[in-house]
């Protein structure tokens, strides 16, 4: 892409101000395998720290798997049942193990000199390798909520709504899905499908009340 490239600034304000947290949602709607394959794709094009992409997704979209989701969603129980899909999505503890594959891929691919690549590995690694459980965890968090973004305003451009859910049992949802608990940290549901409601809008507080400019 041209780094020099535009953008239609008023269209992607509006996908901002349209996105809405919905709560129930067409049932005769299903969104296929390939194109859910396409808004993930589109979504994790996020950031992450070091280009690292901590990010790991669970679609649940079969009925087995959502009657597996329902009880551990508490109050979230429309959104599972009615959605196309709910996306669970983690971040993953061990996401250094990557790092070579991640930048090996992109020398393969002419997206970095060689030599680049083998300085930039030796120094993440190092620093990385010695960063506490704690420090690791929050930058995958972090990261993990870009990309969650991102996938919500990818489903909106795609013509489908989303609702971020924090609001299930997370000490449980790994397991309950066959991931490693230790390894796997939840970070968030969302669910996704075509609204059947056109949702609420939210106040949102002036920049002037969030903002200090020095």
């Amino acid at each position: 892409m041209n780094q020099t490239a535009t953008y239609n600034k008023e269209s992607f304000i509006q996908l901002l101000k349209d996105r809405r947290s919905i709560r129930r949602y067409d049932e005769n709607v299903k969104i296929s395998k390939e194109e859910m394959h396409e808004i993930l794709t589109a979504a994790t094009t996020a950031p992450s720290s070091v280009n690292l992409q901590p990010w790991r997704f669970v679609v649940i979209d079969s009925p087995e798997a959502k009657a597996k989701l329902a009880p551990l969603s508490k109050f979230n129980q429309q959104q599972v049942t009615t959605s196309s899909a709910v996306i669970a999505v983690f971040a993953d503890m061990k996401n250094l193990d990557y790092l070579e594959e991640i930048y090996g891929k992109a020398v393969d691919l002419g997206m970095m000199p060689a030599e680049v690549r083998d300085y930039q590995v030796i120094a993440i690694r190092k620093v990385l390798s010695d960063i506490s459980n704690q420090s690791n965890r929050e930058t995958i968090l972090i990261d993990s909520g870009l990309v969650s973004m991102q996938l919500m305003l990818t489903a909106k451009a795609f013509g489908y709504d989303t609702n971020p859910i924090g609001g299930y049992e997370k000490d449980q949802i790994a397991e309950a899905f066959d991931l490693d608990k230790d390894r796997y940290i939840p970070v968030m549901l969302i669910s996704i499908g075509k609204a059947a409601d056109a949702g609420y809008q939210s106040y949102r507080m002036p920049i002037e009340q969030v903002t200090e400019w020095k």
